[in-house]
């Protein structure tokens, strides 16, 4: 049977109509994870939050400002008495706001700090129905950093940043806006925006993430124009701070080879740069001492054992929701749980911010 020039044309017609709608269709797909996973508000589990009052002698001063979109952010300044050095903003990682870095703050409050801490767009205390996309980090953070330095609201004292996962990649990226930031350290970040989406995916899809992510990069560059194109390696590029990389070999959020091992490669040898590498310190606990928390959770394993009941079944969602938090509030060791910090290696993160104010 002979195929007309005009069939032809129809087949061909069909079949770029069957691709278009095939692109169209794992286009869609890929933007609905990516906003599943990050288009979301993020709220600090009740339980574990820290309170003010759990570091004798630190003090906070609310203030709130907007972000790109008018969109409120609150953010606290943490201080202890008078004669700071610099101001330290910290950027949060992704999961809920700043609640969880107040003895980060805590600690540089003590050692000469003042500290300016925010919940990121979609997060606690601050607005928005969702995160937005990873870009949104970056934004937020130059909003705070402007914010800190032009309000009046705070002293004219040299400014550098803390960083972690979301917020590592945030505190370097926006270097790019903010050359005149003395210093960075930053902890459990990767290099583009995009990173973190791909991390996440290769481990649950495999090599399919791949197929996703040019539609994921043209969503962020749609969305959010130069903060989603802008990199990690831009923002060192465009400034001459300081930068501290911190990262575990086995992270298994952010994997190591998206951010510590690209940046050791190009700055091993230049003096700006300092790395540490650890080994067995995880993602969200890399700075921490997680003897506490090991101990603890070996206990709550114990507790689970004694339920009378399926708590993973869906029909006990709300009453196992309601006996774990029972347990955490009467288990939990909230002098232990607020200074778990590494000290020693506080020590050094300390040394680093002064040796580059001086």
């Amino acid at each position: 049977m002979k195929i007309t020039s005009s069939k032809k044309k129809i087949i061909l017609i069909v079949l770029a109509c069957v691709v278009v709608v095939l692109i169209g269709v794992w286009w869609y797909l890929s933007v609905s994870i990516y906003n599943a996973n990050f288009n979301k508000r993020f709220q600090s589990y009740e339980p574990y939050t820290l309170y003010v009052e759990d570091f004798n002698g630190l003090q906070r001063t609310k203030y709130e400002f907007p972000s790109d979109q008018g969109q409120i952010l609150t953010g606290y300044l943490y201080s202890r008495g008078t004669g700071q050095k610099g101001i330290l903003v910290i950027a949060h990682g992704l999961g809920a706001g700043h609640n969880s870095y107040m003895d980060c703050a805590n600690y540089f409050a003590q050692n000469g700090y003042y500290v300016f801490a925010y919940d990121a767009t979609g997060n606690d205390e601050s607005e928005g129905d969702g995160v937005g996309g990873i870009p949104q980090g970056v934004i937020d953070l130059d909003y705070a950093i402007s914010f800190v330095e032009k309000s009046g609201s705070f002293p004219d004292l040299p400014v550098v940043l803390f960083g972690h996962s979301w917020g590592g990649y945030s505190v370097c990226s926006v270097l790019t806006y903010h050359p005149e930031v003395k210093a960075v350290i930053e902890c459990s970040g990767c290099n583009r925006s995009s990173d973190l989406f791909e991390a996440g995916g290769k481990e649950e899809a495999g090599n399919v993430i791949y197929t996703m992510m040019p539609f994921i990069k043209l969503h962020e560059r749609i969305k959010y124009g130069k903060y989603a194109s802008n990199t990690a390696l831009d923002g060192f590029a465009a400034s001459e701070a300081a930068v501290m990389v911190v990262h575990s070999e086995d992270d298994d959020v952010v994997p190591i080879e998206y951010g510590y091992d690209l940046y050791y490669d190009k700055y091993a040898a230049d003096s700006r740069f300092a790395f540490i590498r650890l080994e067995h310190n995880g993602h969200n606990y890399v700075y921490d001492d997680t003897t506490y928390i090991d101990e603890f959770n070996a206990e709550f394993d114990d507790w689970l054992k004694t339920l009378d009941y399926d708590y993973k079944a869906a029909e006990y969602a709300d009453r196992f929701t309601a006996d774990k938090m029972k347990y955490i509030h009467d288990h939990l060791d909230r002098e232990k749980w607020s200074n778990m910090l590494d000290e020693e290696l506080f020590d050094r993160f300390l040394c680093f911010y002064n040796e580059h104010l001086d």
